[in-house]
This record gives structure tokens, sequence and C-alpha cells, in this order.
């Protein structure tokens, strides 16, 4: 008796607990579910209790479709844990053709602002399926269009379908082939576009330089229409010109091929002076140098009263008749024969006696000169 009387107690403790428990799960306060607004143009296939969904997983309900003018007006309402982007997109979502719809709700939050109660997401920003009856009516209108009551009233279009197969008759390669080069020119843009895009904004920079030079491209257009009307109103003397210089060439041209020998020899020779010519390029510079002042002083010698050259005699410097005699029998003596004896000629001019110093005011001074004026080098 003392075990069962242990055993009811504890049951019943454990079924206040449970109902304890119950009563504070039902009364404890909740956050209240998000209720957001979507406009859609029309809505077929939902009902108030259709599901919203995020990535397919049910997240809320319909509560509410009212039809507002040409739009629906659609309240939505999902579990308050459950965040939203604050720019969502809401779709209506077939699964299959005999199924119920549902509102699906994108993209998936990944932070930042987000939906919140009474907020509302606008036409723009809903989409619907095309529906199967739409689509069997565009396709009844298009045959209509299409057939003896339309396009095809006066056969033409039966007409254009026979051309185009007789056309296209065997021409199937050179279409395959004709799809091939559009898809490897196509490929080669693909690949190119890193350059082709550099190329349009290079050409873009360019127009910006043309734009912000305006003036000056206005001016250069200016003067280069009246070069071109110039050349207009002398287009006779230009053609003239060109007819002359195109007969001239002509005559060169027969010239050329009648001494081409002549040529290539003149040309050769021509080389030959143009390398003796590099050769002696330091000598030609020197001359270039010296021969202005030679030519001077060439003139200024020139007496044309008596049409020979004059010169002076440096009296202040010291001659050497000894060497001067020396060299005149070296340059006249016999070719083989012996070289006189220099030493000999300057001992005897040595032992000459020393002229006298003259007067002053005399034309004369000083001792004898052994360089002749400077022409030979003084004695050691």
């Amino acid at each position: 008796m003392n075990i069962s009387v242990k055993v009811r107690k504890r049951l019943a403790l454990l079924t206040v607990l449970a109902l304890v428990a119950a009563l504070g799960y039902v009364l404890w306060p909740r956050p209240e579910p998000v209720r957001v607004t979507a406009y859609f143009p029309r809505t077929v296939g939902i009902y108030p209790g259709s599901d919203v969904r995020v990535l397919g997983v049910r997240i809320g309900e319909i509560k509410e479709i009212t039809p507002e003018g040409g739009r629906v007006r659609v309240e939505l309402e999902y579990d308050a844990d459950r965040k939203v982007p604050a720019e969502a997109q809401a779709a209506i979502i077939n699964s299959s053709v005999v199924s119920d719809r549902y509102v699906q709700l994108l993209p998936v939050y990944r932070g930042g602002p987000a939906l919140r109660d009474g907020d509302e997401i606008p036409e723009s920003r809903t989409a619907v399926p095309v529906e199967l009856d739409r689509v069997f009516d565009s396709l009844h209108t298009t045959a209509e269009a299409l057939g003896p009551e339309g396009a095809n009233k006066d056969g033409a279009l039966s007409r254009l379908l026979g051309v185009s197969a007789d056309n296209l008759d065997g021409q199937g390669k050179n279409l395959n082939q004709t799809v091939e080069d559009l898809s490897n020119a196509v490929t080669t843009l693909s690949d190119g576009r890193t350059d082709l895009f550099g190329t349009i904004r290079n050409l873009q920079v360019f127009t910006a330089a043309l734009a912000a030079d305006d003036k000056s491209v206005r001016s250069f257009n200016g003067s280069l229409a009246k070069v071109a009307g110039q050349l207009a109103g002398e287009r006779e003397d230009l053609a003239a010109a060109l007819k002359n210089l195109g007969t001239a060439l002509g005559d060169v041209s027969d010239f050329v091929k009648k001494n081409k020998k002549s040529l290539t020899s003149n040309v050769e020779g021509l080389s030959k002076v143009t390398k003796v010519l590099v050769t002696q390029r330091a000598a030609l510079e020197e001359l270039l140098e010296v021969a202005p002042t030679g030519m001077s002083n060439l003139n200024n010698a020139y007496n044309p009263s008596a049409g020979t050259l004059d010169t002076r005699n440096n009296a202040d410097q010291a001659q050497d008749p000894a060497s001067l005699l020396c060299s005149v029998l070296r340059t006249t003596g016999d070719e083989g024969g012996e070289n006189p004896d220099c030493a000999e000629l300057r001992e005897l001019f040595d032992s000459l006696p020393e002229v006298p110093e003259a007067p002053p005011g005399t034309a004369v001074t000083g001792t004898v000169d052994r360089t002749l004026g400077g022409i030979l080098g003084a004695s050691a």
C-alpha cells in the first residue's frame, strides 16, 4: 500500500509539472510575426494560406489577397525570427502545371537592413509566371497573322518559304562553315576584348582631347578647307604638272636604261672619290681652314702694276746661306751622285767676317741672316 501511494504521488507531481510547462509555453509572450504587403500584376493559382518560402523552405503564408484596379494586393506573413533583405523581390512560383503555387522571397538575407512589419514590395520588384493559356493565345494570334487571312493572304509567305527553301537547298555545308567562321570571329573578339576595350578607351580620350581643343580643331578644318579649295581651283595646273612629271620620269627612266653601264661606272668612281675624301677628311678640314687665309695673302702679294708676287724679307731673324746653298746643290745634283759636303760650306760661311753695325737710320741693321728670311731653319 505504501508503494502504491508513493507512485501515485509521483505521477500527480509529474502531471502538475507537465501542465505548468504547457501553460507556460502557451502563455509565454512571443514576438509578433512580420506582415509585408506585395503588389503583383496578377495572382493566378495562389490563395490565402498558400506558402511563403525562401529557397523553397516555408517561412510563412499568404493572409489576404485583394484586387486593386490593375494590380493585386497580397498580404504576406512570416515568422519574426526569419529575416528578409529590405530590397527583397517576390515571385510567384509554380513547381508543376497542376500543383499549387507559392510566393518566393529572394535573395537570401546575408546582412544589412531587413524587411520590417508594414513594409511594402512594389510591383517593380515582383514577378509572375507566364500562363499556359497566354502562350497558346500568343501562338494562335501568330498563326492567324501568318495564315491565309493575314500575311499569306496573297501567297507572299508561301512564296517566301519556297524561295528560301530553294536558296538553302544544298547549302548546308556552306551554312555550317559560315556559322563556324562566325563562331571563330566571336571567339577572336572575345580573346581580344582587352585590346578592343583599350582601343575604345584611347579613342574616347582622343575624342575628349579634340572636344577640349575645339577651337584649334575648327581652325585646322578651316585651313584645310581653304587649301582644298585652292587645290581645286588649280587642278588644271596640277594635272598639267603631273602629266609633265610623268613624261619627265619616263625620259629619266629611258636615260637610265640606256646609260646603265656609264651610270654604274660613274657611281663607282664617285664612291672611290668619296672614300678618298673620307680618308683625307683631316687634310681637307685643314685645307678649308687655311685656304681662305692663303688666298687672301696671295691676293695681297700680287703686284698688278709689275705682274709679280712681291715678298718681304724678315731681316730681324737669323739667316743661314750655307744651308740654302747645300739644299740647292742637293736638289740640282745628278741622280746617283754624291751629296755635297755641307759641313765645309758651313765652315766657309762661318769664317767670313761679320758685317759691322750700320749707323742709325740706315735700311739694314744686324748680323748676316743665315736662314734667308726665315725660309730655312735657324742653325743649331
